[in-house]
């Protein structure tokens, strides 16, 4: 039997809660729990939908803002002094620019607060790239209020852009293996970039398109048919995370 799913907002302010959570403790340990938490949460509640396939993308989009964040910090930027772990060929720079370097000693202390920065960044944008893959962006619209209608097109935009960039990848990659095309390497995603941006984006657009085309936002009253109540269950989650918030 499947189960009924959670008010739209629960886990959006969840994660909310927890985000905050995460910038107040500021401490990588911590940031890396949440995660690992919250990629529990997901693996159990996610819904088999387009938008519960972006949790995985967002974990990669991750790692690679920690990677090149890390490159950039290591590289160009202001020296910490400490306990040197190894040196990179120094380019001098003009008089105008005292204080920053690019290459030059790179020491423990500079790599490892680069690295905790960065954890807690991209363990934010993990807790947020796992409330929309967990909510339903059409459900999401529903609980809005009637008056947020600019608002509301901007919210069906940007929460299913994500997702249909995961599905668009997907068929766009078995395209190209069907046309005997090669699927590895740098410029395999070369081939992709353009195409799956521009479908992406006409999808969502088309949606919002759509949405006016039917007259939403034009009534000033919420229709009644299937409304979406908040259940003792959704208060439930939403307290664990009000009470980490609290708790920090």
């Amino acid at each position: 039997m499947r189960k009924a799913p959670l008010h739209p907002l629960t886990w959006w302010i969840w994660s909310f809660a927890v985000a905050i959570s995460v910038a107040r403790i500021n401490a990588p340990i911590f940031a890396i729990a949440s995660v690992g938490v919250v990629g529990v949460i997901v693996y159990v509640f996610r819904e088999d939908a387009p938008w519960g396939k972006s949790f995985t993308w967002t974990l990669k989009l991750a790692a690679w803002i920690l990677l090149i964040r890390t490159f950039i910090a290591i590289t160009i930027g202001i020296p910490i002094p400490g306990t040197t772990i190894f040196t990179l060929p120094r380019i001098p720079l003009p008089s105008w620019m005292p204080g920053v370097r690019i290459g030059g000693a790179v020491t423990l202390e500079r790599l490892s607060s680069v690295i905790s920065e960065g954890l807690i960044i991209c363990a934010i944008i993990v807790i947020f790239g796992a409330a929309a893959s967990l909510t339903s962006p059409h459900r999401l619209l529903r609980v809005l209020p009637v008056y947020m209608y600019e608002f509301g097109v901007s919210v069906v935009i940007s929460t299913t852009i994500l997702p249909q960039l995961v599905t668009s990848f997907s068929r766009i990659r078995m395209a190209q293996r069907l046309r005997g095309q090669s699927t590895k390497g740098f410029a395999s995603y070369r081939r992709v970039a353009i195409p799956l941006l521009e479908e992406s984006l006409a999808r969502s657009l088309d949606l919002a398109a759509a949405m006016d085309s039917r007259g939403y936002g034009i009534s000033r009253k919420r229709s009644r048919y299937r409304p979406i109540t908040w259940k003792s269950v959704d208060t439930a989650i939403v307290a664990t995370g009000l009470i980490v918030m609290g708790l920090s």
